[in-house]
């Protein structure tokens, strides 16, 4: 179910969006069904278990923050290191620039396009 939706509304609309269409949306481990009938204990199971799994969700965000800032510290975590060196990625600017085709580039330096135009839109 937590994976289903980012948040309650999200899974909510979700839910409503296919039970519309006549989707029956069954979550087998919680014992849920939703069809388009309502179902007052449907919808209170789903709430209380939707905003248990977002409340658990965001718990484990705040301590990753909080492990990362303490590495970071401690000088263990530097993060992901760059596809391009310094040198290569003014020289894919510069291709870039020459009108080279962004895709062509991509495959040239090995990473995807998304990739080049982060790298085009900044100078480290």
């Amino acid at each position: 179910m937590d994976r289903l939706a980012r948040n309650l509304l999200d899974l909510r609309a979700l839910i409503e969006r296919l039970t519309i269409r006549g989707v029956r949306v069954e979550f087998i481990n919680e014992g849920l069904t939703f069809t388009n009938e309502d179902s007052p204990k449907a919808n209170l199971m789903l709430s209380m278990m939707s905003a248990l799994a977002e409340f658990e969700r965001a718990l484990i965000r705040e301590r990753q923050r909080e492990g990362i800032t303490l590495a970071k510290a401690r000088g263990v975590y530097r993060g992901r290191s760059k596809a391009l060196t310094p040198d290569e990625a003014a020289e894919l600017r510069q291709l870039a620039a020459a009108g080279e085709p962004k895709s062509g580039l991509a495959r040239q330096y090995g990473i995807s396009r998304e990739t080049v135009y982060q790298y085009l839109r900044t100078n480290t």
